[in-house]
């Protein structure tokens, strides 16, 4: 495929806000999960909350989306001049023909809790709900269109953890179509107690923070995050990172389980670097979708394992950030991106005991290497299933 420059990107979550904090973070190994109550959740778990997000007041023309998962949207917008960015990409090309692909999981599902918390003695909901604006998969794609003055194709990827993935190859191909001459993507998914909760009656909730390919693991640890990247043609703009490729796949399974011997997962990695004409030798660097399950470190490993072996560098950067579900994707490719920008491949972060059954190149130490190309894996309920390859540019 003809790669797609991220002229421009920027992450924030549970490790900081923007993408210097993000590298400072990873370098230090340091996590941002702590064990802290999220509204009245009484579970005993660690969540990685992204600061500030209470913090933001959206300007009045935003106001009518007012809801954790756009501030927290709002709040990674203000980063790394991703704004300005946007919006001179808006006026160079003109508004409509920039598009705006976001995912996202739950959306702005806390909106609703607080809804019914506050229904009448009549169970109606208050008159200040707005659905469409605040909780709606399509919401964040308006906001985002409304925040940057973009006008192009817009929609809303929500396919569980993958989202955020996907939609790197929703815009090459509307790009491609020549719906639009560049693209702002990205993803945002907030904390809400039905995921919290939810998550815990699947008994998938570590008490710790969460310890990918270990051998005690017990579980995830959820996050938030909102990321976002401005993609461009190469001859378009001179700098950045490259998307090199994309594969998508489904398991068709189950609803919440992978598919046991990665089959699902393995086919994306391997349309991924068919598309992008690589070899499994020139990765470098794996990001594992590693949330810390049983059932998904030994399914992505199996995959990993068959197709690159125990030589390539992987590990999983959830230790840090929690799992992000929706915002897995965009937060991780951003990852990837510092991680080639600086040199260095980060260790699974809380892996103290790597499990013995698992045979991938799981890292228990950073190691400063030249990185040149890093794949990066979503996997989401359901058996929706994305990998990317992203690579350095100049």
């Amino acid at each position: 495929m003809k790669p797609l420059r991220i002229s421009h990107s920027t992450i924030t979550s549970a490790l900081g806000a923007g993408r210097a904090a993000h590298a400072d973070a990873l370098r230090d190994e340091r996590s941002g999960l702590a064990s802290q109550a999220f509204d009245d959740c009484a579970l005993p778990t660690f969540t990685g909350a992204a600061t500030g997000v209470d913090a933001v007041r959206l300007p009045p023309e935003l106001a009518p989306w007012d809801c954790r998962n756009n501030r927290l949207a709002l709040l990674g917008l203000r980063q790394d001049g991703f704004i300005e960015a946007a919006r001179s990409a808006c006026a160079r090309y003109g508004a409509a023909r920039v598009g705006v692909f976001m995912g996202t999981s739950t959306s702005g599902l806390h909106q609703t809790e607080l809804a019914y918390r506050a229904r009448d003695a009549d169970g109606r909901l208050p008159e200040w709900y707005d659905y469409v604006r605040t909780h709606s998969p399509f919401s964040i794609a308006q906001f985002v269109q409304r925040a940057l003055g973009a006008a192009g194709p817009a929609l809303t990827v929500s396919t569980a953890c993958s989202s955020s993935a996907k939609v790197f190859a929703s815009a090459h191909r509307a790009m491609r179509a020549g719906l639009c001459d560049a693209a702002i993507v990205g993803g945002v998914d907030s904390l809400c107690l039905m995921t919290l909760y939810g998550f815990n009656a699947l008994q998938l909730v570590s008490s710790e923070p969460c310890r990918p390919a270990d051998a005690r693991r017990n579980g995830i640890s959820i996050g938030e995050a909102a990321g976002f990247a401005l993609l461009e043609w190469p001859e378009q703009a001179a700098r950045g990172a490259l998307l090199l490729g994309y594969g998508e796949s489904s398991d068709a399974h189950h609803m919440s389980a992978p598919e046991p011997e990665g089959r699902g997962a393995l086919a994306a990695m391997r349309a991924t670097l068919e598309r992008a004409g690589l070899q499994p030798a020139d990765i470098d660097y794996i990001n594992l979708h590693g949330t810390a399950t049983r059932a998904n470190d030994a399914s992505e490993d199996r995959a990993v394992f068959a197709l690159f072996g125990a030589g390539t560098a992987c590990s999983s950067t959830k230790g840090g950030t929690g799992h992000a579900l929706g915002a897995a994707g965009i937060l991780e490719a951003g990852i990837a991106q510092i991680a080639i920008e600086q040199g260095f491949a980060p260790r699974s972060l809380n892996t103290t005991e790597k499990d013995p059954e698992l045979r991938a190149g799981v890292l228990l130490e950073t190691r400063q290497q030249p990185v040149r190309r890093v794949l990066s894996n979503s996997f989401g309920f359901g058996g929706s299933n994305c990998s990317l390859v992203i690579g350095g540019g100049s």
